[in-house]
């Protein structure tokens, strides 16, 4: 991934961030975090301390509490939270906005049930991204999977039993309910795929014809857009490889890039990296068939 930042701007981040996850049982989501670090600033901005704004907060407070609640490290209730707030004298405006907030930003993500396969903090990103920016040059994104081209992947890259890669499959099949969730609002995804990975035979002609249809059907949802790079474009921005950049509500979090490989997951979270692979997204689209050509590309090819 040189061209758009070395080992150094891609940080490694995963094991410890699950093994929160999984020993707390719900997952810290985008909005957790962001909550947390909001009460922290609005404490600051009020001239308190941990210890003195748990001694105004009364019986049942400590600086412990406090502490943990500012770190996203437990869960706080609607009440504590309305009591901090009146603490730190917020207004209402902002006062709302966090309440708001609060909503849904502790909860038991699906992939909990997985805990023993998905290791690192990515799927929590993705659950709370409001937009998902793929680029693909080898595979189907998993989130537009079949599962029977979702075996054939995960066979040729693990070596577990049967047993073991169909819950592997199964996984992967959770994954993509996100498409279709309806409350908070599915992610707007935007896909473009190398021209490659739509004919590389994936388990034989059986497996890729019924993935490239399930592909086809993909594309009629609203919040889908997937996009061909023909092969005889040449050099492109893409050569590093696949990346994904998830982007969030503004008020919310920043954009985050992210690059999984076999040794774990790599994510980029400067404003400058993540402008510059935002530039390497749009120069892909730009040399990519539009949405309507793709889809025909890949109509004609599920025929072949």
């Amino acid at each position: 991934m040189s061209r758009r930042g070395g080992a150094g701007e891609w940080r490694g981040r995963g094991s410890r961030h699950g093994r929160r996850e999984r020993a707390c049982g719900r997952s810290q989501t985008v909005r957790g975090r962001k909550l947390a670090s909001e009460l922290r600033r609005l404490r600051e901005r009020a001239g308190l301390t941990t210890e003195e704004a748990a001694a105004q907060l009364g019986q049942g407070w400590s600086r412990f509490k406090v502490a943990y609640i500012e770190r996203a490290k437990t869960k706080p209730t609607t009440p504590a939270i309305i009591a901090m707030l009146d603490l730190y004298g917020v207004d209402s405006a902002t006062r709302a906005a966090l309440i708001e907030l609060a909503k849904n930003s502790w909860r038991r993500g699906w992939w909990t049930d997985y805990s023993d396969i998905f290791k690192g903090s990515y799927l929590a990103l993705e659950d709370d991204a409001a937009r998902i920016d793929e680029w693909s040059p080898q595979l189907i994104p998993g989130l537009l999977q079949t599962d029977e081209y979702a075996r054939e992947i995960i066979r040729a890259g693990q070596r577990d039993d049967e047993a073991g890669i169909d819950r592997r499959v199964r996984a992967r099949m959770a994954r993509k309910a996100l498409l279709s969730r309806k409350d908070p609002p599915a992610p707007m995804l935007t896909a473009v795929l190398d021209e490659a990975a739509l004919r590389r035979p994936i388990g034989g002609p059986h497996v890729m014809r019924g993935q490239l249809n399930a592909l086809l059907d993909a594309t009629r949802r609203p919040n889908v857009t997937v996009r061909v790079l023909p092969l005889e474009v040449g050099t492109h921005a893409g050569l590093d490889g696949p990346f994904i950049i998830l982007g969030f509500p503004e008020d919310i979090a920043p954009d985050v890039a992210h690059a999984g490989t076999r040794l774990g997951d790599a994510f980029a979270e400067s404003a400058e990296i993540i402008r510059r692979i935002k530039v390497d997204f749009e120069s892909l689209k730009s040399v990519a068939l539009s949405p309507e050509a793709s889809t025909e590309l890949i109509a004609v090819i599920a025929k072949e």
